[in-house]
């Protein structure tokens, strides 16, 4: 047995040990309770925490709706302390005049830091690149302070967000560097607009000496360009005795000075002197050149954007406003500092101008004057253009208008400008280039074509052409040759035509016949979409000038496919279409583009661009198709057998032609006359044309436009008129108010 004592020591070990482990432990453990039975006041408070949103957020909001100039929306992103310092009003104002003033092209922003201070104020570093049109690139380093909002973060504003110099009243201003206006020429370099001293010249009626009237008149006419009876028709119905001012028009200083001995004499003359951007001649090819005037209402913020100056001119219409980009030239300017007392504090950048670059059009000045005048006195469009190239040589829409009424240095600025907008007739329309006409029977080139093509007919071909056409069940058509006949009681039916004969003729129960065939045959949309073929239906793509499409239907009913075959129904061309397929018919078959610009040149070196002759496609025709068609439009200047409808318009002119006449109904008044045709000397230097003449409300094609096609035709190979209008009793003075009436 173990001896009792060692047995007592173990023991007392064992309870030692128990009694330190016991010690150890601090408190005892707890005993659980149920929690159904806890008190409710005795639970613990659940834990929440709230984010606070991202700072670089809501600066990157502010910044990219600066970029996209949303001010509105920047005013809604601010504090309410900063929108209590500002209104909307002005605050848009002070970005506004930020980007005016400066120029500014764009805004670009890099964030650099973001920082929160404190749960209710942040602050975020950006960069800020402003690139101005004049002085280039400016970049700053800036930080915008941010409170935060009914848990959002606010922008607290200072114009310090837009550069740091900005501080304490400082603003920006700009010296802008502005280059001369470039002049445009004709091909030959004859100015058309250049800077000029002119005179403003009018009459006070009731001073005039009746004694030296006559001379008077002869004065003015050579130098405004009117005749006697035109300067008397401006002031025939004022009240006798009345002192009124009746404006005239312009003249260069240099002319009027030439005179002024023969001037200086004459009671009731005025003459006003000024210097401004003159267009020679009362305004060679306005509707093409356009015109300058100050920068409108609604156009400043556009413009100062552009570098320009509040009281620059710009171009608003034609070749003025197309070429604004070179005829400006590159502006430059001095970017300042300056301190709430208006002193210059610093130069923060600055860039040279750049010179200017000069339009020479493809115009011959003295050519399109002529053109201009050919026209004068109805309302209608000329195009000439350069048969195998597409230069346009003459473009002339009447009436026109002076591109110098819209000077307000010009003393005759308002009663002009009035004149131009009270015009019935609205003169500012470019009636060559959207002047939306039907076709008339011009367009029966194109059924031709569509005939000759579709193999349903052949140049053999033949058709009874009498006074009706019944092909239609119940309705009858009655050609031209009829409507004659109740007029003189002599005109005869046309008779069996072949189909080369039917355009001869001008037929229209041929081509009625044609329409229909195609039609019924499924072949409905054959005219048509030659007469896109043809370029028509679309824009010609012409530079520098507005234009219209026009239009081409496709039929939807027989009616409809015999409208369309003559030209009428929804049928739309512009005259520069016209003339576009007709040089292209002329020419082989290419449809070239009309250009109107010759060379683009800056003042030293190369031109930026030449004149070369693009091609918009080729007439969808055979060369086959072409020659008969050719022929045809040769057959209706010079045929007797059968009666070409414009023979008797063109004897005696030794320039070879070929054309169409047309006579198209316009829906009110009395018809559209048409005539259009090219001509084919072959002269070495001396190019051949395509001419398209159009007269609103006048009449017959063989009446009106033929002799004025005529007398384009003339006055490009002979420099001057050689037969009279029918209506004239010499070159440009009317005898009868109407021409002879011939077929």
């Amino acid at each position: 047995m173990m001896n009792k004592k060692i047995w007592y020591l173990l023991v007392s070990i064992l309870i030692i040990a128990i009694s330190l482990q016991a010690c150890s432990q601090s408190t005892p453990a707890p005993t659980p309770t149920p929690t159904a039975t806890q008190p409710e006041e005795l639970k613990s408070p659940a834990a929440r925490t709230t984010s606070v949103p991202d700072a670089r957020l809501a600066a990157q909001a502010y910044l990219d709706a600066w970029v996209a100039e949303d001010y509105p929306g920047m005013y809604g992103m601010l504090t309410s302390l900063s929108q209590a310092a500002i209104s909307a009003e002005d605050f848009e104002k002070f970005y506004r005049s930020i980007a005016n003033e400066a120029a500014l092209s764009s805004i670009q922003y890099a964030i650099l830091s973001s920082l929160v201070m404190n749960p209710t104020s942040a602050q975020v570093g950006y960069r800020v690149t402003l690139s101005s049109i004049l002085v280039g690139d400016l970049e700053r380093e800036t930080v915008m302070q941010l409170t935060l909002e009914r848990g959002q973060w606010r922008v607290q504003w200072d114009e310090t967000l837009v550069m740091p110099e900005l501080a304490n009243g400082n603003y920006l201003g700009m010296e802008r560097y502005i280059p001369a206006r470039a002049n445009i020429y004709d091909r030959f370099g004859h100015a058309l607009v250049a800077p000029a001293d002119a005179t403003a010249i009018g009459l006070r009626p009731a001073l005039i000496d009746e004694e030296q009237v006559d001379a008077l008149y002869a004065v003015l006419t050579r130098l405004t360009g009117m005749s006697a009876d035109e300067i008397q028709a401006t002031y025939a119905d004022f009240p006798p005795g009345a002192d009124w001012y009746v404006p005239l028009g312009e003249a260069p200083a240099s002319e009027v000075e030439t005179r002024f001995g023969d001037l200086s004499g004459f009671s009731g003359l005025v003459l006003n002197y000024s210097r401004w951007r003159y267009y020679f001649g009362g305004g060679v090819a306005a509707h093409l050149l356009g015109y300058v005037s100050p920068i409108q209402a609604g156009q400043e913020d556009q413009y100062l954007r552009q570098g320009y100056r509040i009281d620059e001119r710009v171009g608003q219409s034609g070749l003025e406003a197309w070429g604004e980009k070179y005829l400006s030239g590159t502006r430059g300017g001095a970017l300042y500092l300056f301190n709430s007392q208006n002193q210059i504090v610093t130069k923060l950048a600055e860039k040279q101008a750049g010179p200017a670059e000069a339009i020479y059009t493809t115009l011959d000045r003295d050519f399109q004057a002529q053109v201009q005048r050919a026209i004068e006195g109805f309302r209608g469009a000329i195009v000439v253009l350069e048969r195998d190239t597409g230069r346009v040589l003459a473009m002339a829409s009447s009436p026109t208008f002076d591109p110098n009424a819209f000077e307000p240095n010009n003393y005759n600025y308002s009663a002009q400008l009035a004149e131009i907008y009270e015009n019935p007739y609205n003169p500012l329309v470019n009636r060559a280039t959207q002047g939306q006409y039907p076709l008339g029977s011009v367009f029966k080139i194109i059924t031709m074509a569509a005939a000759l093509e579709s193999g349903r007919f052949t140049p053999e071909s033949t058709y009874q052409c009498g006074y009706f056409f019944t092909e239609l069940p119940g309705l009858q058509l009655n050609d031209w040759t009829y409507d004659h006949y109740l007029e003189d009681g002599e005109t005869i039916p046309s008779g069996l035509l072949t189909l080369p004969e039917g355009l001869i003729r001008s037929c229209n129960p041929w081509f009625w016949h044609i329409g229909l065939d195609l039609y019924v045959n499924d072949l409905t949309t054959a005219v048509s979409e030659m007469a896109r073929g043809f370029g028509l239906g679309k824009p010609t793509g012409i530079e520098g000038v507005e234009e219209e499409a026009g239009n081409i239907p496709d039929p939807g009913s027989e009616v409809d496919a015999t409208n369309l075959a003559i030209g009428q129904g929804d049928t739309l061309v512009t005259p520069l279409q016209v003339a576009a397929f007709t040089a292209a018919l002329g020419n082989g078959g290419t449809l070239y583009r009309p250009q109107v610009i010759e060379k683009i040149q800056p003042p030293e070196g190369a031109p930026r661009f030449e004149f070369k002759p693009q091609v918009n496609g080729t007439l969808p025709i055979s060369p086959e198709t072409l020659k008969v068609i050719q022929e045809a439009m040769r057959g209706v200047v010079a045929s007797r057998n059968p009666f070409g409808t414009a023979w008797h318009r063109f004897t005696g002119l030794d320039i070879p032609v070929a054309g169409k006449t047309g006579t198209a109904q316009s829906g009110s008044g009395r018809p559209h006359a048409w005539f259009a045709g090219y001509t084919f000397a072959e002269r070495e230097n001396q190019p051949d044309i395509a001419i398209a003449v159009v007269v609103e409300n006048i009449g017959e094609g063989s009446d009106y436009a033929a002799p004025i096609f005529r007398r384009v035709v003339e006055l490009y190979f002979y420099d001057r008129p050689a037969k009279l209008y029918p209506w004239e009793s010499s070159f440009y003075v009317v005898a009868t108010p109407e021409p002879e009436n011939n077929p």
